[in-house]
């Protein structure tokens, strides 16, 4: 792995490394479009961990080539791809399968920073309008698909701390397990109500979120999950509405990418199991 300074970004995770052992990575689940693909791209622009990125296209070659091609100076071989399908559990165990196999047992390889990106909005604006497959389809999406990640890919988080009683030292860098939420998962903050599936489901991920970063606390495992929240980001999910959101409101994924990551590198053992926006304010429950 090069140990290249691309940015200042790039020093703190080689010290991270140095202290901790083992070979970090960055995982970015779905990779292939829209924000999570901009922030696969700043991974590998801004950092010099190797990058799992999943996408559930038959054809790896041309996702490859879609992440690479705007890319200059990067090594093209720390970008990993691994197939997985966010609505088949059967994919996640083939994927969690081939990132154990990537190196070997001994190397001690840890999630670094994981995003889990994954999410669908259907707007219904009234009770009429609530239909029951696409109910099921955002709690599909939103919600169970962030559980079964939890399932599979917590194991690749390192290993809980030796220091079996008291907090996690306030010394060692925690990694970084990140949930896609919204602003809308908000119970406090919704003063607008509609998209009823939508806010449902991310408040549900927000519970989700909240219960697996306690998980870690009781496991004394060096890590910890929270949320984020990136604004209105110029993607398919948001196209609809972007007429009604002021232009400094509306983001490009390349900017909320840049946004998300500064905020989540800045989090620490406080900031564990809350929701974060892009500008690094907590969104309330």
């Amino acid at each position: 792995m090069s140990t290249a300074n691309f940015h200042s970004s790039s020093q703190t995770i080689t010290r991270h490394w140095n202290a901790m052992g083992g070979l970090p990575f960055a995982l970015v689940c779905p990779s292939s479009r829209g924000l999570s693909l901009a922030i696969t791209r700043h991974l590998l622009r801004t950092t010099d961990l190797p990058v799992f990125a999943t996408h559930r296209s038959a054809d790896e070659k041309s996702v490859r080539e879609h992440i690479l091609s705007p890319l200059k100076d990067i090594d093209p071989e720390r970008l990993k791809l691994l197939h997985l399908d966010l609505t088949s559990e059967d994919t996640m165990v083939s994927a969690a399968d081939e990132l154990s196999r990537a190196y070997p047992k001994d190397a001690q390889a840890y999630i670094h920073t994981a995003f889990f990106c994954g999410g669908v909005l259907h707007p219904e604006r009234k009770p009429t309008d609530l239909d029951r497959k696409t109910i099921e389809h955002a709690f599909q999406l939103n919600v169970i698909s962030h559980l079964l990640l939890m399932k599979h890919f917590s194991p690749f988080l390192p290993p809980p701390a030796s220091n079996a009683n008291g907090p996690t030292p306030a010394k060692t860098e925690l990694s970084k397990w990140v949930h896609m939420s919204a602003r809308v998962g908000s119970v406090s903050d919704n003063h607008l109500g509609g998209w009823f599936s939508y806010r449902a489901s991310k408040a549900a991920l927000n519970q989700a979120i909240r219960t697996f970063d306690l998980y870690l606390q009781q496991r004394k495992i060096p890590a910890i999950c929270v949320g984020t929240h990136p604004g209105t980001v110029k993607t398919d999910l948001s196209k609809d509405f972007w007429g009604g959101v002021p232009k400094d409101k509306l983001f490009e994924p390349e900017y909320a990418a840049e946004r998300l990551v500064d905020v989540v590198r800045g989090l620490d053992e406080k900031s564990r199991g809350k929701v974060w926006d892009w500008a690094g304010k907590e969104v309330p429950p």
